[in-house]
């Protein structure tokens, strides 16, 4: 088998047969390491256990994928109903935000009622594992627990245990000893990888990578691992706070937009059926610079609260400074207020902050920061029980978001009375929601219903 020396990007996998210290590929420095390896392609072995021959799209005999259920109604909500027998799933999230909890006890909901587990991890012992597991109160019934990180090995294994679910932690722990690099490369990443989506796809094996993340918050590695998997899950949080959000940033099986909520607590993940009643919880009345947004995350309407501190510079220079929602947005909106609205802000500093460290990133967020920016800045407070949301434009108007409906039903089940909406979405709304609802146009229209100036 020939051998051959080769540079490879550390960050994006880019292949060179001679060192440089710019990388083509992502435009870093420095981040071409020698490697050396065998000069093989990767053998999926599709032809093992689907289809030996091509044949028509008429011909293909489909009953339908075949959904596991785990258990564990956000987990599900996120992966689009169940998992799908024979997906290649790889989570990340920053070091003790709980991804090896959450594993453990989706392994524990599993083993359970669909078979037998093997656990392998990389970076614990059996011992430390099994210390967690009575932690948070996991029998551990038909679970098996390894600490390896040789391919061959773990391979070796699964043949013998023949598993129904896999769960690597971490995938950058593990290495080929064909390959001559080190653990967590890009060629031992990428290698090993491959040797699990041929695993699961030819025996139907459901398998979970844990993946590290780099300090900009991305999984290591590059990023033809988050390609060839079917599943990206990012497990976020605060470590400040006790609540998690698990998101799929990649889904082949469902959608996108959904995500998992979580709260941490002593006994391990607990599910929360109503997120809203969380984000508003130690609200106070009566404090100007606080209002109510109904947020959809996928199909689940959310209400946060968006904060707002207006306070006179000390600098040449006013600052804008944001929390839970992106940055220039802010600055764009800080922009149209003073122009449309006439409000004195270029010597003002401007504090924008979502309560409970929630992200939100929806455009139906900018009216409710319009309007919590104007009731700091005017010292009015906002009625206690207005909800408000719509999305900004350049221009000072209000245009339609989506879902309307929904946001409407679930503000009304919290016990708002008021609902300040875009004007273009009072046009065919049918809703049965005990609540005044208002529709405006403009930012001074809107400002007038709710702060009356």
């Amino acid at each position: 088998m020939k051998i051959k020396k080769r540079f490879v990007c550390q960050e994006c996998g880019y292949d060179s047969p001679k060192w440089m210290g710019k990388c083509p590929g992502c435009d870093t420095w420095n981040k071409m390491v020698e490697e050396t390896g065998s000069a093989r392609l990767p053998d999926l072995g599709l032809s093992k256990g689907l289809y030996a021959l091509p044949k028509l799209m008429g011909e293909i005999e489909y009953d339908g994928q075949f959904r596991i259920r785990t258990g564990i109604e956000e987990m599900d909500r996120v992966f689009g109903g169940g998992i799908v027998e024979g997906s290649l799933i790889l989570i990340g999230g920053d070091p003790g935000i709980g991804k090896s909890t959450l594993l453990l006890q989706i392994c524990d909901a599993l083993a359970s009622k669909h078979g037998e587990i093997l656990y392998v991890s990389g970076e614990e012992s059996a011992g430390q594992i099994k210390m967690r597991a009575n932690r948070l109160n996991i029998t551990g019934e038909s679970m098996y627990l390894v600490s390896e990180t040789n391919m061959t090995q773990i391979q070796s294994h699964i043949s013998r245990i023949k598993p129904k679910f896999l769960v690597i932690d971490s995938i950058q722990t593990v290495y080929d000893d064909e390959l001559s690099s080190a653990p967590g490369s890009v060629s031992q990443v990428r290698e090993c990888t491959s040797v699990f989506m041929e695993l699961s796809k030819r025996e139907g094996m459901c398998i979970f990578l844990v993946g590290h993340v780099t300090k900009e918050g991305a999984i290591a590695g590059p990023r033809v691992l988050e390609h060839m998997v079917d599943t990206v899950l990012y497990f976020e949080g605060d470590k400040h706070h006790t609540y998690r959000v698990i998101r799929a940033i990649k889904n082949r099986f469902g959608s996108t937009n959904e995500i998992g909520l979580f709260e941490m607590k002593e006994s391990g993940l607990e599910e929360v059926s109503n997120p809203s009643e969380l984000m508003l919880s130690g609200r106070s009345k009566g404090a100007s610079g606080s209002v109510v947004l109904c947020s959809m995350e996928g199909t689940r309407p959310m209400l946060v609260e968006i904060q707002a501190l207006v306070s006179s510079t000390a600098f040449g220079m006013a600052r804008r400074t944001s929390a839970g929602i992106d940055y220039n947005r802010i600055v764009l909106l800080m922009a149209v207020l003073e122009k449309k609205a006439g409000m004195q802000l270029y010597d003002q500093d401007v504090y924008v902050n979502v309560a409970g460290g929630f992200k939100v990133e929806e455009p139906a967020a900018d009216l409710a920061v319009v309007t919590a920016v104007a009731s700091s800045i005017r010292n009015v407070p906002i009625p206690h029980d207005t909800v408000v949301m719509g999305e900004v434009g350049l221009t000072g108007e209000i245009r339609g978001i989506s879902r309307i409906e929904s946001r409407i039903i679930e503000s009304s089940r919290m016990g708002f009375k008021t609902c300040v909406i875009p004007k273009d979405n009072i046009k065919g709304l049918k809703t049965e929601a005990n609540m005044q609802i208002l529709g405006v146009k403009s930012i001074p229209e809107a400002l007038k219903y709710i702060i009356g100036r």
